[in-house]
């Protein structure tokens, strides 16, 4: 028999927790999918010849586009769903799609086409709004942020669940984490260098991928295609 210390065995019975698993599962795909990291060349070239003042205003207003976004959908996911009749199985199949196309862009070291158009960040560059478009909405908070924000709150019974809570902190940690990456995107940049970021966007992309995967199973042993094990 193996015997735990009182430390070890309460990490073990937390790890266990269904809150815990679902937070980690809420937190990982949310920030994997805004993926701050990837927006930081589209950023500089943004704010390029703008002053440190600004470029802060622009981060927090990127980070407060893509919180009101995500945050909307998150409340609002399941009445659309039942507005366009859609059910959950099919949106966790559809969102696993696109989560496995971002993944597979971000695998490539590249930001996804539906995250950022071609040409957007030049244009940007002379506007004043530009934190909110592109940088808030679609750079951060794109079709798969938003996907899979609604695919999560899917999951939850009723929206006054715990689950609910974990995924709006979830949220609002992942736009804290964006902030203050943009905000101090010289200094990430020069830090971990152009490598250190493509091969951080790559692990992101890969575990992406397997989330995508697991979105497919969910939607597919929801319809009977899978049976339960």
């Amino acid at each position: 028999m193996i015997y735990l210390n009182p430390a070890q065995a309460a990490i073990n019975e937390l790890s266990h927790a269904p809150i815990v698993r679902f937070s980690v599962l809420a937190l990982s795909s949310i920030f994997f999918l805004v993926d701050p990291f990837a927006a930081i060349p589209a950023f500089l070239a943004i704010t390029a010849d703008a002053e440190e003042a600004r470029r802060k205003r622009m981060a927090r207003k990127a980070a407060l586009t893509c919180f009101v976004v995500l945050t909307t959908f998150a409340l609002v996911g399941k009445l659309i769903f039942q507005m366009f009749g859609i059910t959950l199985p099919a949106f966790e199949i559809a969102g696993g799609l696109i989560l496995l196309l971002i993944g597979l862009d971000m695998l490539a070291a590249k930001r996804s086409p539906t995250q950022e158009a071609t040409g957007e960040a030049e244009e940007a560059s002379h506007k004043e709004d530009a934190g909110i478009v592109p940088l808030g909405i679609p750079m951060l908070a794109g079709p798969g942020a938003i996907s899979s924000v609604m695919v999560l709150i899917g999951q939850v019974p009723s929206l006054w669940h715990y689950q609910t809570a974990a995924i709006l902190g979830s949220i609002a940690i992942t736009c804290l984490l964006s902030y203050w990456v943009l905000s101090a995107a010289t200094r990430v940049r020069k830090f971990m260098g152009e490598t250190g970021i493509r091969i951080l966007i790559r692990i992101m992309g890969l575990l992406l991928v397997a989330l995508a995967m697991q979105f497919f199973v969910n939607g597919l042993t929801d319809l009977g295609v899978i049976s339960k094990q």
